[in-house]
């Protein structure tokens, strides 16, 4: 019997992609449960059921404090060790803009030490104002979530707190010897961006870092909001690429350039962690 990759998309109040996230890795052939926190914080269901955790944006708890903050702490104090345990077993978390905000401010990312102090902070765009726009990104780094991909993919980002400022110099070498800068912001030919191509004033350009592991994964645009080929803002003028398969009941559908992150993420499980479960013995 196949085993099914379990993504946990985790909500709470004020969250507001989660149902594009699911509906990606569900198209990407994972089995996702949206569940709030507060049913993990309870023991009603548990993170190590699940190979995936994806913190969706939105605005947690409405962005009271700061971003992220409140959902944060939460997951610093009332599940640190879960999430520790979670990224020891070799499991794999994305954070998308609000969702990076959280792993961001938990210490979760950039990840350079086990006690989740935090490292680095997203903070108030240099525009003074909420930018909502679509953006090119260089891939970069070495994260599982981008394997495979190279050159630029144009995501759009919805936010008002997506500065990347890392605590220090130190933590910013540290990011570049251990290739976590995953995403920075470009120009369409991929050179260094001023405003708008770099929206937020973000340190380097920075838009996405991973953890050592290459398994965390955090990103200030939305991969989800372009899922399908069809979500590209003038997408009528593009070829076609690759085409996902029917499957219950829905059409053929085209890839945008968010899919093949959500499609690493779940052949990464399948490659990787249902091996290791055969090879000990799990089931």
């Amino acid at each position: 019997m196949s085993q099914s990759v379990k993504v946990i998309v985790l909500r709470t109040a004020g969250t507001n992609c989660n149902e594009e996230t699911a509906f990606a890795f569900s198209r990407s052939g994972a089995e996702v449960e949206q569940v709030h926190v507060n049913a993990l914080v309870s023991g009603v269901k548990k993170l190590s059921d699940f190979h995936i955790l994806a913190l969706p944006g939105g605005f947690s708890y409405g962005d009271d404090i700061a971003s992220g903050r409140i959902l944060a702490n939460e997951l610093r104090l009332k599940l640190g060790e879960d999430i520790k345990n979670f990224i020891r077993d070799g499991k794999l978390i994305i954070g998308i803009c609000n969702g990076f905000q959280i792993l961001v401010k938990a210490g979760i990312l950039p990840g350079l030490g086990w006690q989740m102090g935090q490292e680095a902070t997203l903070f108030y765009n240099d525009s003074a104002k909420f930018e909502a726009r679509w953006v090119h990104l260089k891939i970069e780094g070495r994260s599982v979530w981008t394997k495979g991909m190279t050159g630029n993919i144009y995501l759009p980002v919805a936010h008002g707190e997506g500065k990347f400022i890392p605590r220090d110099t130190k933590v910013l070498e540290a990011l570049s010897a251990n290739d976590q800068v995953v995403f920075r912001y470009c120009t369409p030919d991929a050179s260094k961006p001023s405003y708008p191509d770099n929206p937020n004033g973000s340190v380097e350009d920075i838009a996405g870092i991973c953890d050592p592991t290459g398994r965390v994964l955090g990103l200030m645009p939305h991969p989800e909001r372009h899922f399908l080929f069809e979500q590209h803002p003038f997408w009528t003028r593009l070829k076609h690429p690759s085409v996902i398969p029917a499957k219950a009941g829905i059409q053929n559908q085209t890839l945008g350039d968010g899919a093949k992150i959500f499609e690493n993420g779940v052949n990464y499980v399948k490659e990787n962690l249902f091996c290791h479960s055969r090879e000990s013995g799990n089931p």
